[in-house]
């Protein structure tokens, strides 16, 4: 049974003492929840020892304004309210944690930059759903695991002391940043002492995830041949059993840095590399004047090299899918959208930050040379590949994801293939569509988090 919402207001400290809540008798009675009995309350990391007095004919949670202000409550809130007679704990929440990469305080209307629409967005899901959601950076992480210097969003963008929260949906755009020292204490020490939830904890390289994949005999139909680039002898083999093979950066993201190279002639190697103005394409006399190319580039960057495919197109430009895999209320995967990436004209990659295009994938489909009986099943297909693919993250990888960005391609047979998964989806293009909408894969996140911390 879920959690019962319920309005918390905040009243003069002069009328209620910081130890007493005034509770509605029909709420009281509904939760079970001892009247004039010491109890502790609890908000995220924040308690307090209180005693509940009963009003009647009232539906809301009164507190102290001067309470209020020691939880991060800065106005009133609709909540979650949940009474564990076994430890005589009066918990409200969810309190959310978004761990963002950055703030602009010189920008006070959007404090996140391209995040601050999605921030909004999330701030007002949780507001129609019961929940309560703050916004920090690595920055704010001081001495104290208990507390967080915090921004929420009422009418305006505040900054505020905050308790650590109930879960923490990890939104960091870089490894430096995740890797830091402070973070990972934070992390690892509300994990351990308040029983904090994190999801979505760490980055995933490209290689980690096929070699992880590769475990699963149910998953080896969706993967292309694939592996790490360690030296001549690899790119050789590869290139005599694919006429045509993918260079692609392990730590890459948003198609930057991916070399597709084929044989032209005889005497001709060709390596096409994507950039943000289009392919710009090199011919080497052979195999292994090419490689020395790149050698340069691996001193710094480790690459996966993967077998080309032939992959359905419209109009000449190739299409690939992106399927946002979300966890819900229940804990399970679920498909949230899927939509087609179609190149831009000179790209060989899909990426929007490339110039793909997005589109419907049953729309793009059905536009597709693909053929007419493999039109009729292919969105159903890319719906089971992507929640094989989100279960088998789980079950191979040691750590906790709740939400994927799974990227899916489609060969000119009717086959499904994998080619990458993102543990950070991009946000900044996601505005809503309307103002005042809420797009479900937004809504999920809060289910997600209500599911794990029990509200």
């Amino acid at each position: 049974m879920p959690a019962p919402k319920i309005n918390v207001q905040a009243i003069s400290s002069d009328r209620l003492p910081d130890d007493v809540l005034m509770l509605g008798d029909a709420n009281a009675k509904r939760a079970k929840i001892p009247v004039g009995q010491p109890l502790t309350l609890q908000f995220g990391s924040f308690s307090h020892h209180v005693t509940i007095i009963n009003v009647p004919r009232n539906p809301h949670l009164r507190i102290s304004q001067t309470l209020s202000r020691r939880m991060g409550l800065v106005s009133d809130a609709t909540l979650r309210l949940k009474y564990s007679a076994a430890s005589r704990t009066l918990k409200i929440g969810p309190l959310i944690g978004v761990l963002v990469s950055r703030e602009l305080p010189g920008q006070p209307g959007r404090p996140f930059g391209d995040m601050t629409a999605f921030c909004r967005e999330l701030t007002e899901a949780c507001r129609k759903d019961g929940a309560y959601v703050y916004f920090f950076t690595p920055a704010a992480l001081g001495s104290s695991s208990g507390w967080v210097h915090g921004w929420i969003y009422r009418d305006g963008w505040i900054k505020t002391m905050l308790p650590a929260p109930d879960v923490v949906y990890n939104r960091l755009t870089t490894r430096k940043l995740e890797n830091q020292q402070d973070v990972q204490n934070f992390l690892k020490t509300i994990k351990s002492r308040y029983g904090s939830h994190v999801f979505n904890e760490k980055f995933l390289d490209k290689s980690e995830v096929f070699d992880a994949l590769r475990k699963d005999v149910l998953l080896h139909r969706y993967l292309p041949q694939s592996q790490t680039l360690t030296g001549y002898p690899v790119l050789k083999k590869m290139c005599r059993e694919h006429a045509v093979v993918f260079l692609k950066p392990v730590r890459g993201s948003l198609g930057k840095g991916i070399i597709r190279i084929q044989q032209e002639g005889p005497n001709s190697w060709q390596a096409a590399h994507a950039t943000l103005n289009g392919t710009r394409k090199v011919s080497y006399p052979s195999l292994d004047k090419l490689y020395a190319s790149l050698s340069g580039k691996m001193k710094s960057v480790r690459y996966l090299i993967q077998q080309g495919l032939h992959l359905i197109q419209i109009d000449g430009r190739p299409i690939d899918f992106r399927a946002l895999v979300q966890k819900n209320g229940s804990g399970n995967w679920i498909i949230t959208s899927l939509v087609c990436r179609t190149a831009s004209a000179n790209h060989f990659v899909s990426n929007v930050a490339r110039g793909g295009t997005l589109s419907k994938a049953r729309y793009a489909i059905a536009k597709s040379n693909l053929p007419a009986a493999s039109k009729l099943v292919a969105v159903e297909q890319l719906h089971r590949a992507a929640l094989d693919i989100a279960k088998g993250i789980d079950k191979h990888i040691p750590a906790h994801f709740g939400e994927l960005g799974i990227d899916l391609a489609i060969d000119t047979g009717g086959r499904v293939w994998l080619l990458e998964v993102n543990a950070k989806p991009s946000k900044n293009d996601n505005a809503p569509l309307k103002e005042g909408k809420i797009r479900p894969s937004v809504r999920m996140i809060i289910q997600y988090a209500r599911f794990l911390s029990g509200f």
